[in-house]
């Protein structure tokens, strides 16, 4: 009787930490380390942090070292300049350049704009947040309404026609106007339509390229995933 009640402690012990190993991969698909040592790495990314790094090298104990990059090694770090500006996985990135390649256009265009019309990063734009991470959390605890109807999926496409506004809540809308006064970039793109006063926004249109921040090279990005 003894040695079941052992076998059925075992397999509860193994049952446990297998979940626990599952959580922690799950959170470890978003990157939540020091992110001035992703700028240091990458260049700005303006929608990741509004942080300049002090160093102008890479991090490491070779950052300082002059090396040739490989062709493979400079899409690389246009890929990982998407991913981490945008705060999106790799398999949520991957998802988005699969779906952007079935689109007629520039596959690298429509992949920019695909990433920039994602809710969070409206928000952000707008200045609702600071950075895209904040706005993903002002989305996720429903501070934010689509078309009159609070909205928590951060991934959430918006598209021409779409109102955006503030949850009529003091909490909410507190949050919103002290971010206003300091907001991570300083114009709000053509394609979106803002009244300050009443925290609405019109989605009007597709973003246009040049509204783009971040400074990359979205074709390498295509390249890399050529085979995928």
């Amino acid at each position: 009787m003894s040695a079941r009640k052992d076998r059925h402690k075992q397999l509860r012990e193994r049952v446990a930490s297998n979940n626990e190993t599952t959580t922690k991969r799950t959170n470890m698909s978003r990157y939540r380390g020091p992110r001035l040592r992703i700028v240091r790495r990458l260049g700005s990314l303006p929608g990741l942090t509004r942080k300049d790094a002090k160093r102008a090298y890479p991090p490491g104990q070779h950052g300082q070292g002059r090396r040739k990059r490989s062709e493979y090694a400079t899409r690389l770090e246009e890929k990982q300049k998407l991913r981490f500006n945008y705060g999106v996985t790799e398999k949520q990135l991957l998802r988005y350049v699969r779906k952007a390649r079935r689109v007629t256009g520039s596959t690298g265009l429509v992949l920019l704009q695909f990433l920039e019309m994602r809710l969070d990063n409206t928000a952000f734009r707008l200045g609702f947040a600071p950075t895209i991470p904040a706005a993903r959390q002002l989305v996720n605890h429903g501070h934010i309404l689509v078309n009159g109807r609070r909205l928590d999926i951060a991934s959430y496409n918006c598209v021409p026609g779409d109102i955006i506004s503030v949850r009529d809540r003091e909490g909410s809308k507190t949050m919103v106007r002290a971010n206003l006064e300091n907001p991570g970039l300083a114009n709000v793109p053509s394609h979106l339509t803002f009244d300050k006063e009443k925290l609405t926004a019109t989605v009007t249109g597709v973003v246009e390229r040049e509204w783009v921040a971040l400074q990359i090279n979205e074709l390498l990005v295509i390249e890399y995933y050529s085979r995928q």
